[in-house]
């Protein structure tokens, strides 16, 4: 039985404006004993649905090789070719403006896909990614040093009080190894050389083109690229030294990403040398092609970086 208060007129209030509200009051009360009819099967569900994993691009992050207008001018095309062939979530090129930014990235694990050096290769593994190949050959990493064709210096002696350029300090083929190369020849590079850190591979060369720097250290692949992009500044340089070859860059994928994804992606990069659109995309990035590679590749660059913060200096973590 509905517990609700009935209305009673009362016989000594007879004017119209009470008795219409006392109706009103009468037919909201009856109103309220009604009973609540159940939602309609069509009305708004409140649930939590996890994203489609395939729904969620994936960002490849390359490190600094150039900046980030040439970088998506030579990486786009290995983009373009993974989302026609991948058949899975679409892959997003994501450059940094240097070396200290796209650390930061993966050290947050924000991309799905990284291109790092060796060095950065190892410190990423800390966080949760896994190397899946080696991009180019191992003979090709390695430093180099250019100077200026009309430049006076002769031998690794003639460095000593000059300027050196560089990329970066964790720039491992171009400034790592370079410094190791002159540490055995006899120079202090903490005391003996003015070390500037310019950002980015075309930038340590430029800066000994416009005479900013005795001498640059760079790695093959930016040199070739910066000979094809600069003729005529490349005229007036010239490679002095190199160093001994390390390890290459690698291709890594963050642990969360779907096996059966980063099995196609590693099958479509290994593909790449054996088919014409993959040439293409190669040699616009100058590398020879991808390798099979995995952690256990890298621990070569594990001894030479100990090696090196031991004789050399500490690798700056930015």
């Amino acid at each position: 039985m509905c517990a609700c208060l009935e209305l009673i007129p009362s016989a000594a209030v007879t004017y119209a404006p009470l008795t219409r509200r006392a109706s009103l009051l009468g037919l909201l009360s009856l109103a309220a004993c009604q009973p609540v009819p159940a939602p309609r099967a069509g009305g708004p569900r409140y649930s939590y649905t996890p994203p489609d994993p395939g729904s969620v691009p994936l960002r490849l992050a390359v490190h600094p090789l150039h900046n980030p207008h040439a970088l998506t001018q030579y990486y786009q095309p290995l983009v373009d070719h993974l989302n026609r062939h991948l058949g899975g979530p679409r892959v997003e090129l994501e450059a940094s403006r240097d070396y200290g930014s796209y650390e930061s990235k993966f050290r947050q694990r924000a991309p799905a896909l990284l291109l790092p050096n060796p060095w950065q290769t190892l410190e990423a593994m800390k966080v949760g990614y896994r190397v899946i190949a080696m991009a180019g050959d191992a003979q090709d990493f390695r430093g180099i040093f250019i100077v200026r064709r009309d430049s006076r210096i002769r031998s690794v002696a003639d460095l000593r009080r000059k300027v050196v350029s560089y990329p970066s300090p964790t720039a491992l083929a171009a400034a790592i190894l370079p410094q190791d190369f002159l540490h055995e020849h006899g120079i202090d590079v903490n005391r003996d050389i003015d070390n500037r850190y310019v950002g980015s591979q075309e930038s340590a060369i430029m800066n000994a083109y416009l005479r900013q720097s005795d001498i640059a250290a760079t790695w093959p692949p930016p040199w070739r690229l910066f000979q094809r992009k600069h003729p005529g500044e490349a005229a007036e340089l010239r490679v002095i030294w190199e160093t001994p070859p390390l390890v290459n860059n690698s291709v890594m994928v963050r642990d969360d990403v779907p096996a059966t994804v980063t099995a196609r992606v590693r099958e479509l990069l290994l593909g790449l040398h054996g088919q014409a659109e993959g040439k293409t995309v190669l040699e616009g990035m100058e590398i020879a092609r991808f390798h099979p590679a995995d952690d256990a590749s890298y621990e070569p660059v594990r001894r030479f970086i100990e090696h090196f913060e031991r004789e050399v200096r500490p690798v700056e973590r930015t």
